[in-house]
């Protein structure tokens, strides 16, 4: 199967207000650097323009009167910002199941059809997670993998989602993986120690991507709906995608 590394922009990166007192993401000469699986990792955003992490559309529809609904329960209850999106993380991860846990055929793609079905792949969970986050003015985006599938029964590389998440009181991204945890798989929320799903291992092939894009990959996003089924999706779900977030 052929693979493409999807693009991995490293830039260094500083935050500071703008006129409006908007944060904007800009190029300077400081890196933000996180450690996790003993490697630093550099985050970085991929627009410079904080309102490209909080808008809505037919995907992150955070307008949907049910998302916006649980947004504000899980804020309601936050003790502060940091406490929200925890609980809008923990939520994602383990309220909404991941379709081949519960061998679920059905296919979700939009935020609003996550949350009403129950369940999604990866993908369709991190378009959850950043509606809810959107919802209440935290900026979200999009990371993507490349990992193996399966080691013993299909060694070959898929493309895995995840999100970006900006934390305003220390000015800085983190990702955070809401798949779902399972026998081997035990990701958890930190905002200094990174624990993600799926720590890479770069002898097998697979690759890290550190930039957090403002929209899911469109070739992704067109697999969820037109996939009629799981074991359709599963079919053609490569990790040549390549990332492309015009839709």
């Amino acid at each position: 199967m052929t693979t493409a590394t999807i693009f991995c922009i490293r830039k260094t990166i500083s935050n500071t207000e703008d006129h409006t007192g908007n944060t904007v993401f800009s190029d300077r000469t400081g890196r933000q650097k996180q450690k996790g699986a003993g490697d630093q990792m550099e985050i970085v955003p991929y627009s410079d323009n904080v309102d490209e992490y909080l808008k809505h559309d037919d995907v992150i529809d955070h307008d949907n009167e049910d998302v916006k609904a649980l947004a504000d329960e899980l804020f309601r209850k936050a003790a502060d910002e940091i406490d929200f999106i925890k609980r809008a993380y923990t939520f994602v991860r383990d309220d909404i199941s991941h379709s081949s846990d519960i061998d679920a055929e059905t296919v979700t793609c939009a935020a609003s059809e996550v949350l009403r079905e129950g369940h999604g792949i990866c993908f369709a969970k991190s378009h959850l997670m950043a509606a809810i986050l959107r919802s209440r003015s935290v900026p979200a985006g999009f990371c993507y993998q490349k990992i193996i599938f399966d080691d013993e029964t299909a060694p070959f590389l898929i493309s895995h989602g995840l999100n970006g998440v900006y934390l305003k009181d220390q000015k800085k991204w983190i990702r955070l993986d809401a798949r779902g945890n399972k026998p081997g798989v035990n990701a958890q929320f930190s905002t200094e120690t990174e624990q993600i799903a799926y720590p890479i291992r770069p002898e097998t092939g697979e690759t890290d991507g550190f930039v957090v894009y403002p929209d899911p990959d469109r070739k992704i996003v067109r697999k969820l709906r037109e996939a009629k089924t799981k074991a359709e999706l599963w079919n053609d779900l490569s990790a040549d995608i390549g990332y492309d977030g015009q839709r």
